[in-house]
């Protein structure tokens, strides 16, 4: 497939990432842009709900940093293209990669608290989807510059298990293969006193806009221009 215009020239400094975004124009994807107030396919500010459970600067600044990211979950964190690499190849390499796998995984989703941020995760275990994500961090690692020490800087190790630890330097990412859990996020953490009233708020939300299980039918390659841009989406590869 074709890439998806950005709308922005690419920076030298240019982060890529290997999310699951649902297919635009999707009730889930509504939902999800919706939520962050963002639309990472086209790169705009887009208007979130009505009669939100707090007041629409609150729930600005509770989705800031989700809002960055675009409704998506993680499968190959954000990196920087290692020397040699192009952003051509890049994209070539994710398409014919999504066209090699058979059968996209599914969940059944629940919105949840997951630590103090919500998300859209799996309502029992998804053994295929860890699968997934971690052929997906092992594939694409050739294009991956190693980290420097800016990287490092932004998570720092002291709140890392040690596997965690290890798992940044060998990958570039704390949270693969074991340590992995599948998510969509939709606000960042919360404090304690309003975390009940938007959790049940997210999900009636989500529950009158979305039915039946989740696909994880395509790849999405996005990029970041600039440590303070958002990651937009340039490349909607279907799986199979």
């Amino acid at each position: 497939m074709a890439a998806i215009p950005s709308g922005s020239a690419m920076a030298a400094n240019a982060r890529y990432a290997i999310y699951f975004v649902p297919a635009a124009g999707t009730a889930l994807h509504r939902f999800g842009a919706a939520a962050l107030g963002y639309d990472s396919f086209t790169g705009a500010d887009i208007p979130t709900f009505d009669a939100l459970p707090v007041d629409a600067g609150t729930w600005r600044d509770l989705t800031h940093e989700p809002r960055r990211y675009g409704f998506h979950a993680t499968l190959k964190a954000p990196f920087r293209l290692a020397a040699g690499r192009t952003e051509a190849e890049l994209i070539g390499e994710l398409e014919k990669f999504a066209a090699t796998i058979d059968v996209a995984p599914a969940i059944e989703p629940s919105v949840r608290l997951l630590q103090r941020f919500i998300a859209i995760v799996p309502a029992a275990p998804a053994p295929a989807v860890g699968k997934l994500a971690a052929s997906c961090v092992t594939h694409f690692d050739a294009y991956r510059a190693p980290l420097d020490d800016a990287d490092r800087n932004r998570r720092p190790a002291v709140h890392l298990t040690a596997r965690q630890a290890e798992y940044v330097e060998r990958w570039g990412y704390p949270y693969v293969f074991d340590e992995f859990r599948f998510h969509l996020t939709l606000t960042a953490a919360l404090a304690a006193d309003i975390q009940r009233s938007v959790l049940a708020y997210l999900q009636d939300g989500f529950s009158r806009s979305h039915e039946g299980p989740i696909a994880i039918d395509r790849l999405a390659l996005l990029r970041q221009d600039g440590l303070n841009g958002r990651f937009v989406v340039i490349v909607d590869a279907p799986i199979g």
